[in-house]
Parts: structure tokens; sequence; C-alpha cells
């Protein structure tokens, strides 16, 4: 994965990250279950070139469901993979349970908000 996708641990340090980005942050919610690991690994690579495109305009966080349970609370996620654009902090898109999207997607769904 590319080093300018951020993997937060646990919930405080998703919260860092966000309280720490000057840029609004994208953030993509994986899962660790059977069902989801294939979809987040493919949504790795689509977000690994979503951060490339936009460094320095966008902050990726790659976070999961089971490691963050109050952030995935948070924003209503209730499957994987699931997407929220937040500017300082506040959620301006979201996305929950729309499958994988393509990077010509991704991309869609910020330049339409960004």
């Amino acid at each position: 994965m590319v080093k300018r996708v951020h993997q937060p641990r646990e919930d405080a340090e998703f919260d860092f990250i966000l309280r720490m980005s000057a840029a609004p942050v994208l953030a993509y919610f994986t899962g660790t279950w059977p069902k989801a690991i294939e979809p987040s690994r493919a949504m790795d690579l689509v977000m690994g070139d979503i951060a490339e495109a936009y460094a320095g305009r966008l902050t990726v966080v790659r976070t999961d469901i089971t490691r963050c349970p109050l952030t995935t609370g948070r924003y209503g996620i209730t499957g994987a993979p699931s997407y929220v654009l937040l500017r300082e902090g506040e959620a301006v898109a979201v996305a929950v349970g729309t499958g994988l999207l393509s990077v010509a997607e991704a991309r869609q769904f910020l330049d339409d908000r960004l």
C-alpha cells in the first residue's frame, strides 16, 4: 500500500489524523470478515492511486471497522467498503455500502465535492 494512505490502529489515532490534517479527509472503511477481505484489498489499490493523485489536497485514511468502532458508529457505517469525505471533522459526503469504486468513480465522488 502507498505510504500516503494512513491506517489508524484505533479510534484515538483516527481522531488525531483528522485533527492534524489541513486538507479534507477521505476515510474509507474496510472489514476483516471473510466477505469483506477481498473488496477491502481491492479498494486499497484504488485509494492508493487516489492518495497519489490528490497528494497535498486530500488525506486518505484506511479505517478498519473492527479497530475503530466508535469512528464507524459516528459516521453511520454499516458495511464495507464505505466512504466518508470529511472537511474540518464534519462529514460532507457519505457513501455507505456502495461497493467497490473504480478510480474514475472515486475521482468523480471527490471532484463533485472538493
